[in-house]
């Protein structure tokens, strides 16, 4: 019987989210840290809405290609491994991502992470002000830091967050601030934020406002400008941001399919305003709460033309990927024992998940209801 006090959940899309999402020959991934939960999003035969979801505590960055997804979480990355042959099914689920290989960083606060040509993550960590690497022998590899970071350092000094990859390689990185002192990033939040070019080491674009999530599509370096609420586009010639388009909430996860951005927005914490960004001011004038959830960014025209609200428990998001070809995606976790029995050889797939169509519960964030409730009305 359901825990009658524990918190709810309830995800509302907007009338033809699911449809956009069924005909984009994608679904989507997303992370929040505070309730510690991967989401993955995707439609079923019926054109309705499909949420699968697993407990890995305070889940950050993602980053997907083919049947590889990787997960940073508190102290550990995650190798997720699609264990399904191309065609196959299980339980109506072309995807089965089974956590195969994770890593021990240490509690290093990885931010977002970036795939190379080779497939291997190169993740940020912001404790460390760096980019970093796997190890064999270590907890992680540094492989770049801001030129004005003077040391390796377990010092939250500059807030690095964000990472864009092009061709391979990393090209952009962002911060709250340039600063080389412990913390110091937490004075200079709405307008001291930066873009770095990484082989440079030059700055791209600054008087940012809490900058996130830069990507790299299509020839330009789009970027989420959390403190102002909005998301938008680098002029690389002239240093400017230029928004695109407005979003009610705090900015963070950023995915592109096709002519279309998938942008997360959170909610604020503890004091329930956004204070001292931009954002609030701007909530504030156009007379409008914010929301937490996902919204779908025309490219061309900056119209959102799609919507997903998140109520209930989940305030904050982090992370949101595209996960192309997958259209009903599943995760195994570590919460039941259905992961026991699901193994993969080089000539056969022996998944036999028990509870497919469920989230793995346990005592960390359980739900006594997690319901997608029917679109908005016309």
């Amino acid at each position: 019987m359901p825990d009658q006090s524990a918190p709810r959940l309830r995800l509302v899309p907007s009338r033809r989210f699911a449809h956009w999402l069924a005909g984009s020959g994608a679904s989507l991934a997303f992370t929040t840290y505070q309730a510690g939960k991967l989401f993955f999003l995707g439609t079923g035969p019926d054109g309705q809405l499909s949420v699968f979801e697993r407990t890995f505590a305070r889940a950050m960055g993602l980053a997907h290609s083919g049947d590889t997804h990787w997960l940073g979480s508190l102290y550990q990355l995650w190798r997720f491994a699609n264990f399904l042959e191309p065609g196959q099914d299980q339980a109506g689920h072309d995807g089965v991502f089974v956590p195969l290989e994770g890593r021990t960083t240490g509690d290093v606060d990885i931010h977002d992470i970036g795939l190379d040509a080779d497939g291997e993550p190169i993740f940020v960590v912001t404790r460390f002000n760096c980019l970093a690497r796997l190890d064999r022998h270590y907890s992680f590899r540094p492989v770049w830091t801001p030129p004005f970071i003077d040391r390796l350092s377990g010092e939250d000094r500059c807030h690095l967050n964000g990472l864009a990859m092009r061709e391979g390689r990393p090209a952009f990185a962002s911060a709250v601030a340039r600063s080389n002192l412990a913390e110091a990033w937490r004075d200079q939040r709405q307008g001291g934020g930066i873009v770095m070019d990484v082989e440079s080491g030059e700055i791209a674009c600054s008087g940012l406002s809490m900058p996130h999530s830069p990507r790299w599509y299509g020839g330009t370096l789009w970027l989420l400008n959390a403190g102002t609420g909005e998301f938008g586009h680098v002029d690389l010639a002239s240093g400017r941001f230029e928004p695109v388009a407005f979003c009610r909430g705090f900015l963070r996860g950023l995915a592109m399919i096709g002519d279309h951005a998938v942008v997360g927005t959170s909610l604020p914490r503890d004091n329930h305003v956004f204070d001292g960004l931009p954002l609030q001011a701007r909530l504030d004038t156009e007379g409008a709460a914010p929301v937490c959830g996902l919204s779908v960014i025309n490219l061309k025209s900056g119209d959102i033309e799609h919507q997903l609200q998140i109520e209930g428990i989940v305030d904050e998001l982090y992370d949101v990927a595209a996960l192309n070809g997958f259209r009903r995606p599943m995760s195994l976790g570590f919460r039941t024992d259905e992961i026991h029995n699901c193994l993969k050889l080089p000539a056969i797939s022996w998944v036999t998940p028990g509870n497919a169509d469920g989230e793995d519960g346990g005592p960390a964030t359980p739900f006594q209801e997690f319901t997608v409730l029917p679109a908005w009305p016309a």
